[in-house]
């Protein structure tokens, strides 16, 4: 066991939080609580991952693997005692969360609400399902703890009084939110009940964490907070600047909400400081965060995860806490980062089969990591449910269309089994999205096209399969699938993006170009399209002509990876190493899994003459793409040229050679 850094951590977490909501609420000294933390720790962006869904994320967050590892795919499921649908739960969860491992380790933990946390799992400590703040029925009628809300249950005597019914709220509660309440005509407008509801919630699931931080016995202790996502959700079109659809009525009305409601959270994170004492590591999270400027969308798709449109990629990461750097700003953190970073903070080993890392940068000293193959085998109670309580969904249904097919059951009535098709459906598709951001195309592919042969009519579904298909360099089948699409007049401006990549792709920048152009007459807002425009001409060694469009596209979202990486390139072809330097390093700390721009970043530090450096950089590109065949040359050239080192340089030339021609082979097959 290494060196435990962490007496205690609290990890809060904030659904949706934004640092573009956040900064000039902390430049008007509206924010007190996260300042301290801030100007006491470190702070940063943390990348999200494909699709941005909160309870894959957030499971992602707690067990450091990706969604088809832990088995959270949206957020409903079949299910396979009612025959129906249900939420996803904690019974469908395949891997051991933090506090799953610390109980294995005899360490006590606290988890409040979490998402896709019910039931209760029996850990040590106390888990509160997040059952436990929503209100049912009437404000005058029984309000009981639904069983498995709460472990140990013998705790819901205490906990239950401490809830609180939205209309419980008086006035004073909302007024601060909506100064001229009383105007609204609720019988029309139900926004004030939206944010009654959500501020009731937050109250109840925020007096059950002080109370578990203040009375009981703890190592490790978790709250998540969802108002910040619901309230943007609701309340984001309002958020100064005003959209030209917003009316000044509904504007004057609903326009402070927002910011409001990051100052309601701020309060409740001083608090949670104050209880949690100066020792005491403090980690406050948000996986994904909230469009809030022009980048707002217009509408929202009518299809099950619409309401992503909204999720920018990047939310919002702070740590404080003994050994952590003070007053600084660390890049390339990833929600995937969170689980290794907490366990090397208590000197526990970080799981090889976890997909993130120990945000080693954040720390005053570069802390001891140590690894183990898996702690899925470590044996010991964990306090996960009983295996006979933990079913994969699909398998689930599977089974379920078995016992139909041998006449052991009924067949579901109409309702029900669409309901339970549909949310089949979801979940392959986010489990196939999960696989092509996670470079796994191979394993996407199967389940594209029997979603495209089933659901024809979602171009959604054809054009993810259309990328599928490029990415295995199937260009052909891509480019029908698209033009299928575009001709059927069924596409968004992406199928025209798409199609101008295919085209790019296929060594055609001129008719690639004209597609993007028809795209950005659709939508100019895209800074996607201005990336894929700059990569076209790139292509064309173009390099002013590349360089205005990614600078179009970060002139539309500042914060794109893509474009900045574009921009380091454009800069190397120019021969403006340390320019290069900048873009690259500005694209990785955005998106630390990002092969080429790391590739980038050390060519320029190579011209630079920051030799050491450069290597770190290709090294970094290697571990996230072994077979890039360039990186392998250049540190192969450094080991040979600078450090006489022939022996090592082999090493690296024997990689490139290899993987020169595994390349070659697939295209010959």
């Amino acid at each position: 066991m290494a060196n435990r850094i962490a007496k205690k951590l609290l990890l809060i977490g904030w659904d949706s939080a934004d640092w573009q909501v956040i900064t000039p609420l902390l430049e008007q000294g509206r924010l007190p609580a996260l300042n301290h933390l801030i100007t006491n720790g470190v702070m940063g962006n943390l990348a999200t991952m494909e699709p941005i869904i909160s309870p894959m994320l957030w499971n992602s967050i707690a067990t450091g693997k990706r969604p088809d590892k832990h088995g959270i795919l949206g957020f409903i499921e079949p299910d396979p005692d009612n025959r129906y649908v249900r939420p996803f739960t904690s019974t469908s969860r395949k891997c051991k969360a933090l506090w799953n491992i610390f109980t294995q380790q005899g360490m006590k933990s606290h988890v409040v609400a979490w998402f896709a946390g019910h039931p209760a799992e029996p850990i040590n400590g106390t888990c509160v399902s997040e059952l436990f703040q929503k209100a049912v029925g009437a404000v005058d009628q029984p309000w009981p703890i639904k069983p498995g809300t709460i472990h140990p249950p013998e705790l819901a005597d205490t906990l239950a009084p401490m809830r609180i019914h939205p209309m419980e709220l008086e006035s004073g509660m909302i007024l601060p939110f909506v100064p001229d309440a009383a105007k609204v005509d609720q019988t029309k407008d139900k926004h004030l009940s939206t944010l009654a509801r959500m501020l009731a919630e937050t109250i109840s699931v925020h007096a059950a964490a002080t109370h578990l931080l203040e009375h009981q016995p703890w190592d490790f202790a978790t709250v998540y907070y969802d108002a910040v996502d619901h309230l943007s959700h609701a309340f984001m079109p309002f958020h100064p600047p005003k959209l030209p659809e917003v009316s000044d009525a509904d504007f004057d009305l609903y326009k402070n909400v927002v910011a409001c409601t990051y100052q309601f959270h701020d309060l409740m994170l001083g608090r949670l400081m104050q209880l949690a004492g100066p020792e005491t590591h403090i980690m406050l999270i948000s996986d994904h965060g909230f469009f809030s400027d022009h980048l707002r969308p217009r509408g929202i798709p009518d299809e099950p995860s619409g309401p992503t449109v909204c999720h920018r990629p990047f939310g919002i990461f702070c740590m404080a806490g003994p050994g952590i750097k003070k007053d600084e700003r660390i890049y390339g953190a990833g929600i995937l980062d969170i689980a290794p970073t907490i366990l090397t903070l208590y000197g526990l080993p970080v799981g090889r089969d976890m997909d993130g890392k120990t945000l080693v940068q954040a720390f005053e000293q570069p802390p001891e990591i140590q690894c183990i193959d898996s702690w899925e085998t470590t044996p010991g109670a964990a306090g996960m449910h009983p295996d006979e309580r933990r079913r994969d969904p699909l398998e689930a249904q599977e089974a379920i269309d078995q016992l139909v097919a041998l006449g052991y059951m009924d067949p579901l009535d109409e309702d029900k089994c669409k309901a339970v098709l549909i949310a089949t459906q979801e979940i392959q598709y986010n489990l196939a999205i999960v696989h092509l951001s996670g470079g796994n195309p191979e394993a996407a592919l199967p389940l594209l096209e029997k979603l495209a042969a089933d659901l024809p009519q979602r171009p959604r579904i054809r054009l993810l399969l259309a990328q599928c298909h490029q990415r295995l360099n199937n260009h052909i089948e891509a480019r029908t699938i698209v033009e299928q699409v575009i001709a059927e007049k069924s596409g968004s401006p992406l199928a025209h993006l798409l199609l101008g990549s295919l085209l790019f792709s296929e060594g055609k920048p001129s008719a690639a170009i004209r597609r993007l152009r028809e795209a950005e007459k659709a939508d100019p807002r895209l800074p996607g399209l201005h990336c894929t425009i700059g990569s076209a001409y790139a292509r064309r060694k173009m390099w002013q002509s590349a360089r205005r469009a990614f600078e179009k596209a970060l002139q539309i979202d500042g914060d794109s990876p893509i474009a900045h990486e574009g921009m380091a390139r454009c800069h190397l072809a120019m021969r403006q190493w340390q320019q290069a330097a900048e873009s690259a390093l500005r694209a990785v700390g955005l998106m630390h899994c990002y092969p080429s721009a790391h590739y980038d970043l050390g060519i320029a530090l190579i011209r630079l003459n920051k030799i050491d450096r450069a290597i770190q950089a290709l090294e970094t590109c290697r571990y996230f793409n072994p077979r890039h065949v360039r990186a392998n040359l250049w540190i192969g050239r450094i080991f040979l040229r600078v450090y006489k080192d022939p022996a090592k340089a082999e090493h690296y030339f024997q990689q490139a050679a290899e993987h020169t021609k595994l390349h070659a082979d697939s295209q010959r097959t």
